[in-house]
């Protein structure tokens, strides 16, 4: 692993916290989840669940780093 990545755990994360992974802003990162609403779903409250998280990075790419 280079040391710029960062590890995280798969578990819901909210829409800034995956902003943050991608290293954009909340707004562009809800702009690039725009075309793919149908697949992912509606959040549950502030949050995408682990399912909804797998396909934001299949649709997306992976961000550097993350765990299974």
């Amino acid at each position: 692993m280079e040391p710029h990545q960062r590890k995280f755990p798969m578990r819901a994360y909210s829409a800034l916290e995956l902003s943050r992974f991608y290293n954009v802003c909340k707004k562009t990162f809800m702009r690039w989840l725009k075309p793919f609403e149908p697949v992912i779903g509606e959040r549950q409250g502030r949050y995408y669940n682990i399912n909804q998280v797998k396909t934001i990075f299949e649709k997306l790419g992976t961000p550097g780093g993350y765990e299974d």
